[in-house]
């Protein structure tokens, strides 16, 4: 993923590095943001990272898109992804959130706004249910059956008739917080 910023980005400075290791200096950025990920680093020592490398004041921004499931198609096609997860972190299991409030940084604050994906079925829904991490992993056995489920789900949907182009309501859910503190206290 790294080569491919690099590639489509020559201009960026991208280097190797972790949550809990970030490859910058103390102070470095105004704003972290984490894009569909924290929940995969969720820890005291991650925020504590995070806190050294933003400037005092700076931001932390978490989001999330997430599937709208008060639309009974979007539901049921959760429950088809459901039996994959498992253990693995996830957004919707809210353990991330045990993390907060957290030490050096204040009260977060939510929003959440509406979107959505629009395009052909085979995109809008198939292609995105084989991106998921989960699903991705599969062995290609598995995901054949998934995908067929999910194909299954789309014939049985009246509102996904449109072969041309369905509508996949989202919402994206933003969370904030800033430094607090001193700037030479990094501790977690």
């Amino acid at each position: 993923m790294l080569e491919q910023l690099v590639a489509a980005n020559p201009d960026v400075i991208a280097k190797p590095g972790t949550a809990e290791h970030i490859p910058f200096s103390d102070c470095s950025f105004d704003v972290v943001v984490c894009a569909q990920a924290f929940h995969w680093f969720a820890t005291v020592e991650a925020l504590a990272e995070i806190r050294r490398v933003l400037t005092p004041g700076g931001a932390l921004g978490l989001i999330w898109n997430v599937r709208d499931e008060s639309v009974g198609w979007v539901a049921a096609l959760s429950e088809i992804i459901k039996p994959y997860e498992r253990d693995v972190p996830r957004y919707h299991t809210q353990e991330w959130r045990q993390r907060f409030p957290a030490d050096g940084f204040s009260a977060h604050m939510e929003r959440r706004f509406p979107n959505a994906h629009r395009g052909p079925p085979e995109q809008a829904i198939v292609d995105r249910v084989l991106s998921i991490s989960v699903i991705a992993g599969l062995p290609l056995k598995e995901q054949a059956l998934v995908v067929s489920q999910v194909r299954d789900l789309i014939a049985r949907s009246p509102e996904l008739a449109s072969p041309s182009a369905v509508t996949f309501p989202y919402y994206t859910a933003a969370f904030s917080c800033r430094k607090i503190g001193r700037t030479t206290d990094y501790g977690g």
